[in-house]
């Protein structure tokens, strides 16, 4: 059998409010967006350069 009330501080509360004021905040945080920080540029390195492992095995330095 479930319990129909939770004590919180000495205070008496119905569990099926507080499970329904969970899922309003769940809903409300579904819905958020965060705005980028910055603006995302494109790369536009060649292959063998786009991620650090294909740097480490074929270095550019000294490609000139």
């Amino acid at each position: 059998m479930k319990p129909r009330f939770i004590d919180i501080d000495g205070r008496r509360y119905l569990w099926h409010d507080i499970v329904q004021l969970r899922r309003e905040q769940l809903a409300v945080y579904a819905q958020m967006t965060q705005p980028t920080l910055f603006q995302l540029l494109e790369d536009h390195r060649p292959a063998t350069l786009a991620s650090a492992a294909d740097r480490y095995l074929e270095p550019s330095l000294f490609d000139a």
